[in-house]
């Protein structure tokens, strides 16, 4: 048995002895009854098991079903290396670029004004319960507008592309605080942690893990390469240096005089060694 805090973990599951009417769009829960939902998409397949769950102040309701499809290819024949970043969410090796949706940092003064108002409040009476309920609506905000933005985008180029390359990210290990301990004081710890809520709010694993089911759903695939170097290669003759970035933006080899986007670069650099690890397995990835 594990403690589970009032508040947290609020759902429930049925196994069976549900129904679901999508005419009159209702569920029938045991014990509870019917109950009116709003049908966000209609279901495919026999209903296996039904899971009720709490976000914020609304309940929602999740049907897993299960259904034969038969074995088909994706309608594309493209494909495509992305590279994720701040300034822009993604660019891709076609010239196409994604501009960041920024879901936090826009709603980022009023929640900071709400956990004020929390604070003033005494703890665990009526108007700090009320507080912090507004608190969880505003996340669920954040929360959902950032999904819808993902689904949207990792959908447009699921469908356009039946190969896509991304780089190996451990976004765990760049979001890592700087702000080292007393024998080693971390240095730029303010800048650092700016870094850190950007990255977070841009949602790459999420991005590359829906890109990843949804090539699954298509017959497509995802096909993940090492990050090492894709920003500081260029693309035309290979010759790899710091140098060749200077900026954050602009990339100029200094061998060939080469110059692009820096985040194009990237991506060029991500499609064309995932090409060579495709053809030469992972003797390509040695190489780099």
């Amino acid at each position: 048995p594990v403690f589970k805090r009032k508040g947290s973990y609020q759902s429930f599951r049925y196994p069976q002895g549900f129904k679901v009417d999508e005419s009159q769009s209702k569920v029938f829960l045991p014990k509870i009854g019917w109950i009116r939902y709003y049908q966000s998409r209609k279901m495919v397949g026999i209903a296996k098991n039904m899971t009720v769950s709490k976000r914020g102040k609304n309940w929602y309701v999740s049907i897993q079903t299960e259904y034969q499809q038969t074995a088909l290819s994706h309608p594309s024949r493209t494909a495509v290396g992305i590279d994720v970043g701040i300034k822009r969410f993604a660019t891709l090796s076609n010239g196409g670029v994604i501009l960041p949706l920024n879901s936090l940092r826009k709603r980022e003064k009023q929640l900071a004004h709400r956990q004020r108002a929390l604070s003033r409040k005494t703890k665990f009476s009526m108007n700090w319960k009320k507080e912090k309920q507004k608190i969880a609506v505003l996340h669920e905000k954040i929360a959902n507008c950032r999904l819808d933005y993902l689904h949207k985008v990792s959908t447009h180029i699921s469908q356009n592309h039946a190969m896509i390359f991304v780089e190996d990210l451990k976004v765990k290990n760049m979001s890592q605080s700087a702000r080292g301990d007393a024998e080693n004081p971390g240095r730029m710890v303010k800048a650092k942690s700016g870094l850190n809520k950007s990255i977070l709010d841009q949602g790459w694993s999420m991005f590359v893990n829906m890109l990843t089911y949804k090539q699954s759903w298509r017959f497509g695939d995802v096909m993940k390469v090492n990050p090492r170097h894709t920003s500081q290669t260029c693309p035309l003759c290979q010759h790899v240096s710091k140098l060749n970035r200077q900026t954050q933006e602009r990339f100029e080899c200094v061998s060939c005089q080469y110059t692009e986007n820096a985040d194009l670069v990237g991506a060029l650099n991500i499609l064309a060694r995932g090409h060579r690890v495709l053809a030469c397995g992972e003797m390509a990835l040695a190489a780099q």
